[in-house]
């Protein structure tokens, strides 16, 4: 059964976050806002819980296109090659925001994304999601929970999420309704920037 927590955005509760972070320690899995539509999310140095997510995904691990969420450019040269002053303008521009940046990945990128060329990086504009990764001290990997139903493709009531994801996962955080548009992708791994997928984030970035 998981377990409901309300964390308001404008002032989240530290006593609330440290819940959410014991959580993630002991490799648990959550469902929490960001600034688009709510995530499933684990510590990216637990591979019991990584694991966890790629089999509700139904994918491989190691082929996952799971996000990073970092809490600002900071945690950049963890996991991504050095970038050129362009693409730094343009993720400086954009973030934190609703954007999805593929980038070139590092030589550091943990034990089960090693072989991967690119991975991609989130830093949302939501304090209950900036703050769980920095009390945490590292990024969580984001994947948005979709919805079955043709219509609404994402569920934005956290207790219809509760309802649907309570055996799946330890922990939900009401945030408050979500939206039901996900993030802009953008590749920026190449030489030009590439649009993978339109969605909240605005283009006139670039």
């Amino acid at each position: 059964m998981a377990e409901l927590i309300r964390i308001y955005e404008e002032n989240p509760n530290p006593k609330e976050i440290k819940k959410v972070i014991k959580v993630l320690k002991a490799g648990g899995l959550i469902i929490y806002p960001t600034d688009t539509v709510y995530g499933l999310g684990c510590d990216i140095n637990n591979i019991k819980a990584l694991e966890k997510v790629a089999r509700i995904k139904g994918v491989k691990l190691e082929k996952s296109n799971f996000s990073f969420i970092c809490k600002d450019l900071s945690n950049l040269s963890d996991y991504v090659k050095q970038i050129d002053t362009t693409t730094f303008k343009i993720l400086k521009r954009a973030l934190p925001g609703p954007y999805t940046f593929i980038l070139p990945g590092s030589t550091n990128l943990p034990h089960p994304f090693k072989k991967k060329k690119t991975v991609g990086i989130r830093i949302p504009d939501n304090k209950i999601a900036l703050e769980i990764v920095n009390q945490l001290g590292n990024p969580i990997i984001s994947t948005s929970i979709r919805d079955e139903d043709y219509v609404i493709e994402y569920t934005t009531d956290p207790e219809l999420i509760l309802e649907k994801w309570d055996k799946l996962v330890d922990l939900v955080i009401d945030g408050g309704y979500g939206d039901n548009e996900a993030s802009t992708v953008i590749d920026l791994s190449e030489s030009e920037p590439i649009i993978v997928r339109e969605g909240k984030g605005s283009l006139e970035i670039f």
